[in-house]
């Protein structure tokens, strides 16, 4: 079983790359789905201050890898011998899946400079997005003190997403294709 794991500041293009895996006929699963789900069973409004509280909550309630082993079983359901993971926020959560998977993991790091990040954040429209470049600084140190720069640093390979979508796409289906086979299903 092979698992391919996206990594990335916020908005760097992580949820982009999963939807170009998805179309490539990959199962996704997506890290963030685990929190979103936590939020609502909290009864919280879904918006980035409660999402990122009961991210933070359940990884000092659970350690640092309590998204990435709510996942796992999650991956190993989908009956698939490939996967790509859409989220990886911290070190420990790289750590839980090599454990897992062993050389089966595969870790992509997706890079995005700050101001490119901020304007796809104004044009997506999440509710747990942040309205203005202030907030996605403050998200990034959040993510940071996750452990974010230690899993970007162990990153496997790095796709660069500071041009035109199609020239992401692009990488995104050649790298996905050295693990898969063929591109995108029409």
């Amino acid at each position: 079983m092979k698992i391919i794991a996206f990594v990335g500041m916020p908005a760097s293009g992580k949820s982009e790359a999963s939807r170009i895996a998805a179309e490539m006929g990959i199962p996704v699963i997506i890290m963030g789905d685990v929190i979103r789900k936590e939020v609502l069973k909290r009864g919280l409004e879904p918006n980035d201050s409660n999402t990122g509280m009961v991210a933070t909550d359940l990884r000092k309630c659970e350690g640092m890898d309590a998204v990435s082993r709510r996942c796992v079983s999650q991956i190993r359901e989908t009956g698939s011998e490939l996967v790509v993971v859409d989220g990886v926020r911290g070190i420990a959560e790289v750590e839980c899946f090599r454990q897992e998977f062993g050389k089966g993991f595969i870790l992509i790091s997706i890079y995005a400079p700050i101001e490119i990040r901020f304007s796809r954040v104004q044009k997506r429209g999440r509710s747990d997005d942040m309205n203005s470049i202030e907030g996605l600084r403050n998200r990034d140190e959040r993510e940071l003190s996750w452990g974010m720069g230690e899993a970007i640093e162990a990153s496997n390979v790095e796709i660069e997403n500071n041009s035109t979508l199609e020239a992401f796409r692009k990488n995104v289906v050649d790298v996905l294709g050295n693990y898969s086979g063929p591109g995108p299903k029409k």
